[in-house]
């Protein structure tokens, strides 16, 4: 059986994600069923609106990969034909509504961008190291102005972002931190476009707001990686727990009985986002906190 960390020795550093964080802070117990369960729990159907969110970030990616003379609005409103994920609509009537107004929005923000101006990086992996932590993470487009990078998120929710969002955004300080690090030129600002709307939300952050993200990114991985250590010992080795939160070749089964004192240390955090959460249906408090929501009421109005 695997044994805790001895006291006074130094622990591994623990590799994440922004996303692995921002899933233990939003609820322990998901981020069990995600990252820790083996095999992983079956999820519900899935949501319309992560269906057009990854194809608009598909079709803009494949748009700069596009030779200069093909980047036009409307290349990129064909890619997102050509790429449509039409699950969890109501029918195909819904999905292809969406279809046609997801490749509208996308070919209209496409307009707004010079196809002249290459970005450092597309859909690219950059990563950081601290004494705690080895983060990594994905940016949607990475741009040069003058001599600074900006981080770019695309956004396609309902809710357009706020100053706030961008600001206090866990993911996208990594993200400068990570391609400032990796490619040792200044990146301080970020930028959330929200294609829906065509606004554009930016943070112009300082060093010392980023080291202050980052301290709370350690914060966040010790408790996380405390939990880990305690789960792996409950598991030893015949039950390994993942890493990486990608599906197991016997996903889809129910997730293990776990004791009362594992379960004590991934608590449910209950609230209104629990109608949301893939995995709901293993879930009794989240199911008693919040009620059910079909896959497309994600979706803005119609």
């Amino acid at each position: 059986m695997d044994q805790l960390p001895l006291e006074g020795m130094p622990r591994r550093l623990y590799s994440c994600t922004p996303s692995r964080l921002n899933t233990w802070l939003d609820c322990p117990r998901r981020y069990r069923f995600t990252y820790m369960d083996r095999p992983a729990p079956s999820k519900g159907p899935p949501w319309a609106h992560t269906g057009v969110g990854i194809s608009v970030h598909n079709a803009l990616a494949g748009w700069w990969r596009e030779p200069y003379e093909r980047r036009t609005p409307e290349t990129a409103a064909a890619l997102v034909g050509r790429g449509w994920i039409g699950e969890g609509f109501r029918d195909a009537e819904q999905s292809a509504a969406w279809r046609k107004r997801a490749a509208e929005m996308t070919g209209a923000y496409a307009a707004t961008l010079d196809p002249a101006d290459e970005p450092v990086g597309v859909e690219r992996t950059v990563a950081a190291r601290t004494p705690v932590i080895a983060l990594s993470g994905r940016v949607d487009r990475l741009d040069r102005r003058g001599a600074e990078l900006v981080v770019v998120d695309y956004k396609t929710g309902r809710r357009p972002p706020t100053g706030d969002d961008a600001r206090f955004s866990l993911a996208l300080a990594v993200y400068a931190v990570a391609s400032e690090r990796m490619l040792r030129t200044p990146c301080r600002r970020v930028e959330l476009h929200h294609l829906p709307t065509g606004s554009i939300v930016e943070w112009e952050h300082t060093e010392e707001s980023l080291a202050g993200h980052l301290r709370r990114a350690e914060e966040i991985a010790v408790e996380a990686s405390e939990a880990d250590d305690r789960y792996r010992a409950w598991a030893g080795p015949a039950r390994p727990a993942g890493r990486t939160g990608r599906a197991s070749p016997e996903a889809g089964r129910t997730p293990p009985e776990v004791p009362a004192e594992i379960d004590a240390v991934f608590p449910p955090r209950t609230g209104p986002l629990c109608s949301w959460c893939d995995f709901r249906k293993h879930c009794p408090e989240g199911r008693a906190a919040a009620g059910d929501r079909d896959p497309w009421d994600g979706l803005a109005d119609d």
